[in-house]
């Protein structure tokens, strides 16, 4: 997480407490596609859903990548992308989710001119974020869960800074209820069935990992 002290990136985070399981979270976290109903006024539009995406993984870690080429940009990262470039047209926006096991996950996201080259590597036309995640279980049913926001434009601008912290508390948020409902709904129905989609796949490989490490930590006690 060399995003947090590195100095051609600025960053601003906090700790919230969730009275749901950490791994509610990192579900969360691993599909993004819940932005469009959760976070519509800000991040999501129904681009996330329907942008296909790939999903990779190893013994400790799970990947999902999605691009979203020649779209319209939501309105938070419209108004990023115009803190550096005065811009009205089609981006090409990304997502590429990174979980490390137990509990970490990192988001690299952003906007960029559609055509510029983004998908290529070339990220010079758009602006940067990354979102980083790490969650520490307090019990079964509860975590702290610490987030911050690290940009790499607009550096020492600290109305941008202050700006992203409370857009970004306020996405959170939603998430905490949204998490928090989800909790209550697994305690009232103990014995349902989860139903895992196409979309869940970083998700999916996310729990079975840390699976495998619960079952070789008991073997090992």
């Amino acid at each position: 997480m060399h995003w947090n002290d590195d100095p051609e990136w600025a960053g601003v985070g906090k700790m919230i407490e969730v009275n749901c399981n950490y791994r509610l979270v990192i579900d969360n976290l691993m599909d993004l596609t819940h932005e469009t109903f959760v976070h519509s006024e800000t991040i999501g539009d129904e681009h996330v859903p329907e942008a296909p995406f790939e999903a990779f993984h190893s013994d400790s870690s799970s990947t999902v990548v999605r691009w979203m080429k020649g779209i319209i940009a939501p309105p938070f990262w419209h108004n990023q992308l115009n803190k550096k470039i005065t811009y009205d047209g089609l981006v090409d926006r990304w997502q590429v989710i990174n979980f490390q096991a137990p509990c970490t996950v990192t988001i690299d996201v952003g906007v960029a001119i559609t055509e510029t080259g983004a998908p290529e590597g070339d990220r010079s036309q758009g602006v940067n974020g990354f979102v980083l995640n790490t969650i520490t279980p307090m019990t079964e049913q509860t975590c702290m869960y610490f987030w911050s926001f690290s940009r790499n434009y607009n550096l020492n601008d600290q109305s941008n800074t202050t700006e992203l912290r409370d857009g970004v508390s306020k996405i959170f948020f939603q998430d905490e209820l949204i998490l928090e409902a989800q909790q209550r709904a697994i305690n009232e129905n103990p014995d349902r069935e989860f139903y895992n989609l196409n979309i869940d796949a970083g998700a999916m490989w996310a729990r079975r990992i840390t699976d495998k490490m619960v079952e070789n930590e008991k073997k090992r006690n």
